[in-house]
């Protein structure tokens, strides 16, 4: 790290690959993983970047302490912690590693799906009880179904690619997209979706339009019992809704890499409600936030990001 007065402060723990990189590119840095909200708004005048994670939640205020700022980084593909119409509004481009955990994440995507459909996860737990029960552990095959991938981006395409050789009809829906139909995945409308899929995931970002839109209401729209994987934000989807489509049988497994409070010791007692159903079922898997968190990504993601920054620079 230089002595001369750092251009970027990095707010949140990162990976100490993304160091070296960064000094190979001639960026100086100042790396402060444990700085709260208080110190930021006393230090932010001295950067033209900043460098965050999921800690640190940017907005008009953060950036009124930050005159300076030309650009923010976030390590990460979501936005959802950042003011995108104040940056603009300042000028201050952002970027994202998007593409750093898309290969994770549709990884992670398919496994929770193959295990839940193959009843992996509770056939390990029956047989460690000395349990063995074939015909109740009896699965579905992947290539039987028509898969409906909502948001066709970068996690969204990766997981269509990783479809390609279980036969499974893929379809996928991008509100923001056009000609973006390929050999992995059909281009098809909403309404398409709602009328053949029998497994629908998401791969979308959290923002006004997309926070609970996972409703009692969208559920109900699916014209057959189907399957429903959140791997995007918890936010997006109400866990009483898919409780209740549980419970109804609209929902015929849940797999669930985020909540819609992730904070467990927190929850609302609706939340928790929800949750302890949800931790009980035999038709759910649940994982902690981990889709896009592998060794080779926590790599990949700074490698994306310090490309971006160089090409800024």
């Amino acid at each position: 790290m230089s002595d001369q007065q750092p251009t970027i402060l990095i707010a949140d723990e990162m990976h100490p690959s993304l160091f070296p990189m960064l000094e190979g590119a001639h960026v100086q840095f100042d790396y402060q993983p444990t700085i709260n909200r208080e110190g930021l708004l006393e230090q932010l005048a001295r950067y033209e970047g900043l460098f965050i994670r999921s800690k640190t939640k940017v907005d008009a205020s953060l950036l009124e302490a930050g005159p300076r700022l030309r650009f923010i980084g976030r390590a990460g593909a979501g936005l959802d912690l950042i003011d995108l119409a104040e940056t603009s509004r300042r000028g201050i481009r952002v970027f994202h590693a998007g593409t750093g955990n898309r290969d994770a994440v549709a990884e992670h995507t398919v496994g929770m799906v193959l295990g839940l459909l193959a009843n992996l996860f509770k056939a390990d737990r029956e047989v460690r009880r000395g349990v063995w029960d074939r015909e109740g552990n009896r699965g579905y095959e992947l290539g039987s179904l028509t898969w409906g991938i909502i948001g066709y981006g970068n996690n969204g395409s990766a997981t269509a690619r990783r479809l390609s050789g279980f036969g499974c009809r893929v379809l996928g829906y991008d509100k923001y997209r056009s000609g973006y139909g390929d050999a992995y995945a059909q281009e098809v409308s909403m309404e398409e979706i709602f009328s053949q899929a029998d497994l629908v995931s998401l791969h979308i970002p959290l923002t006004s339009e997309t926070r609970h839109m996972v409703d009692d209401e969208w559920i109900a729209r699916f014209a057959k019992p189907f399957y429903f994987v959140n791997i995007a934000r918890g936010e997006i989807a109400s866990l009483s809704s898919i409780v209740r489509g549980l419970e109804s049988g609209k929902i015929r497994g849940a797999c669930l890499d985020v909540l819609e409070n992730e904070k467990l010791q927190k929850l609302t007692p609706e939340q928790q409600a929800a949750f302890d159903y949800l931790r009980q079922s035999e038709k759910v898997v649940l994982t902690p936030h981990v889709a896009g968190w592998t060794h080779e990504s926590y790599v990949r993601i700074n490698e994306v990001l310090v490309q971006q920054l160089q090409e800024l620079l």
